[in-house]
């Protein structure tokens, strides 16, 4: 048809580039009861949660030169006065960048459309659909007519193992190279692509390799059946225990303390015995790790602009929640006095590991970044494990020593002031050497931080005073910062601080597989158990509710107030690495009560790991869009950062599902206007006249 109504000789597909297109201020909108010559009726429907203002002006056809610029709606993107929102930051006077295809356009009507638009799909997207038509004419048995992606059923794109399958996989960062029969005996997405299936099969030759160097070393000790290749079988497996548990998006450690819990009562690690001594040691690292890392990612420029509540909330609730496991371990558990100081140090430590995930993806929403929420609890996070390890390497030092009490009470200042000096000699010795322009200059700073670390951590130990190593390693680590910022670095991209990363990828298994792996669950007393897991609960509601009440005067309201204190409730990193040492600790005079007490403290650290890791995880998710408000424009915060992970001042949110106004930008008057103007066109209709 033409557009006079007259036949045409071209067929349909011509027809529909005539069609003609309204002007949507003058043009009435038809009603129900059209004329019986009008054919055909596109309606296309208004988005409730999306809003579009048009401001009054005459729209203009789009011609080549329309089609050229590749915009998605020529009736409308060729206005240069158009502002599409409240939050628009480009001028009424200038086009904007180039949208992506509106949601508005029916698809139906410009299948000319869909061939440039596949070619700018990553590169997987097209072996991949080729192979899924494949398996879906296989499937339907038409290998000769290949399923239609819209009309047709999609089977293996709709079932539940695809979704699955495509859940596992992950953007590859260039093109991947492949055999040319990869696709068709290996489907993406249901299986590996090629390129992950060279980088596993490296890491299995790496591994057998250094496997056969250890054992003719080392002898029956790495063969089959021996501790340390038990230790290597345990770690692979923790790690992949991890990854399947990351897929449901809880913590990874969740995975790995199981998976050691899983071999300890199988009977298929054995670690006991003279082999303890070697994973006394791997904690030790794993801990050295923990605290550097909390020292690198602290902004000193942010900390001095919000150091009080920082101190305030890292302090005041982890003092209380120490306190309620030290008198409820007492009285409940029948710890003595020092015993129940020692379980209350590690129990009131908040794990890293499970909040920050969980507070990123928050962030990456949008979700209580204008106050800085996020960067809050994290900063918090890595001082409270801080005051935790000091904390527990003074009461450890007190209880396991028999000097006297002079020694004793020497333990709080020399431990401070101790580990503070150390801070400051070896962060200012890190500044000048390496020198900064030294092309090795990032591994030459990493391992010398990493060395001094932890020769603070032992030569602590060596010196009686186990509580200056832990302070000393994180501030070593912030005063290092301190200065590497100063002469350029940035914190978000500390190159030190993703070595560390990379050191915590190795470590974090053999962590939490060891500490799962010293449960037996078949030696458990039930009473234990019970009474441990509602102390833990006491302590972290009580926290909760001093938080709320404390963060008075932050610009909090009382959702954001008690979000932040359940945010604060998960245990894992430092439970896993002090947990088991008091158990450690004792020599072989020790009494049978002792060891009954050192084996309370170490599977209530156990238990709070299981009881709030995933619970908390759950609970920031779910409350954290609830709690927070959500922003859809990129705020400037000053505040703490995980290092490598985006920053707080890249993120630019614009959900058009989840979208509100936000009560920070201005309203536009100009804007308000054209949205009044153009209310009452709900749904937009024309008609092909025939």
């Amino acid at each position: 048809m033409t557009a006079n109504g007259e036949p045409g000789a071209n067929s349909d597909e011509s027809s529909l580039n005539t069609l003609p297109l309204p002007d949507i201020r003058t043009s009435p909108m038809p009603n129900g009861n059209s004329n019986s010559s009008h054919k055909s009726s596109t309606v296309i429907e208004s988005q409730p949660k999306r809003r579009v203002s048009i401001i009054a002006d005459p729209p203009m056809i789009g011609g080549a030169s329309g089609g050229a610029a590749g915009y998605d709606n020529l009736a409308y993107e060729q206005n240069p006065r158009r502002k599409i929102s409240q939050t628009s930051t480009h001028s009424h006077t200038e086009i904007g960048p180039a949208r992506r295809r509106s949601i508005l356009k029916e698809p139906s009507l410009h299948t000319n459309d869909n061939e440039s638009d596949r070619g700018s799909t990553h590169s997987y997207e097209n072996y991949r659909q080729s192979a899924l038509d494949v398996l879906n004419a296989k499937y339907q048995g038409h290998q000769h007519q290949p399923p239609q992606s819209q009309d047709g059923a999609n089977y293996v794109e709709d079932s539940w193992i695809y979704t699955f399958c495509l859940k596992c996989r992950g953007e590859e960062p260039s093109e991947s190279w492949e055999p040319s029969f990869w696709q068709k005996v290996f489907p993406y997405p249901l299986c590996p692509t090629f390129r992950t299936f060279s980088r596993l099969i490296v890491l299995i030759l790496i591994g057998l390799l250094l496997w056969i160097v250890a054992f003719v070393i080392i002898g029956d000790t790495a063969a089959p059946g021996g501790q340390l290749f038990s230790l290597v079988v345990l770690t692979v497996a923790a790690n992949f225990g991890g990854y399947i548990i990351s897929l449901t998006t809880l913590p990874r450690l969740i995975g790995m303390l199981l998976v050691g819990i899983l071999f300890q009562n199988v009977g298929w690690v054995d670690l006991e015995g003279d082999f303890s001594k070697v994973t006394g040691h791997l904690r030790k690292f794993a801990l050295t790790i923990i605290l550097t890392r909390a020292g690198l990612e602290m902004e000193p420029e942010a900390f001095k602009k919000v150091y009080k509540t920082i101190l305030k909330l890292g302090i005041v609730p982890w003092i209380v929640e120490a306190a309620v496991m030290t008198v409820m371990s007492h009285y409940l558990l029948d710890l003595p006095w020092m015993w129940g100081c020692l379980l209350g140090s590690i129990i009131a430590a908040i794990s890293p590991a499970v909040v920050v995930p969980c507070l990123f993806r928050l962030r990456t929403k949008g979700y209580g970044v204008v106050k800085g929420i996020p960067t809050l609890v994290v900063a918090v996070a890595g001082v409270d494990d801080a005051l935790s390890v000091a904390i527990f390497g003074i009461i450890s030092t007190i209880m396991f020593s028999d000097k006297g009490v002079g020694y004793q009470i020497a333990q709080a200042p020399v431990c401070i002031l101790g580990g503070l000096a150390f801070g400051v000699i070896w962060g200012s010795i890190a500044r000048i050497f390496p020198e900064k322009g030294d092309a090795y200059v990032v591994p030459l700073r990493t391992l010398m931080l990493f060395a001094g670390n932890l020769v603070a951590i032992y030569g602590s130990e060596e010196l009686g005073f186990e509580g200056l190593g832990p302070l000393g390693v994180v501030f070593s680590s912030f005063v290092s910062n301190l200065f590497w910022c100063k002469d350029g670095w940035d914190v978000d991209d500390n190159p030190v601080s993703t070595a560390f990363e990379i050191f915590w990828m190795i470590f974090e298994p053999i962590l939490f597989g060891l500490t799962g792996a010293t449960i037996k669950i078949d030696e458990l007393d039930s009473h234990t158990v019970s009474i441990g897991a509602a102390c833990i609960f006491a302590g972290v509601v009580i926290r909760i509710f001093i938080t709320a009440g404390i963060a008075v005067g932050d610009r909090l309201n009382t959702k954001e107030k008690f979000f932040v204190g359940l945010s604060w409730m998960a245990k894992a990193t430092v439970q896993a690495a002090l947990g088991p040492v008091a158990l450690k600790n004792l020599g072989s005079d020790a009494t049978a009560e002792e060891r009954k007490w050192a084996e309370i403290v170490q599977t209530v650290c156990v238990f709070s790991i299981v009881l709030t890791a995933p619970l908390g995880a759950i609970l920031i998710s779910i409350t954290g869009t609830r709690m927070l408000k959500k922003t859809k424009q990129p705020q400037i915060l000053t505040g703490w950062r995980r290092s490598h992970r985006p920053s707080i001042r890249d993120i630019s949110i614009i959900d058009e599902e989840e979208e509100r106004e936000d009560p920070e930008t201005p309203r536009d008057k100009e804007t308000d206007d054209n949205t009044q103007s153009n209310a009452h066109l709900t749904n937009l209709s024309y008609t092909a006249n025939k």
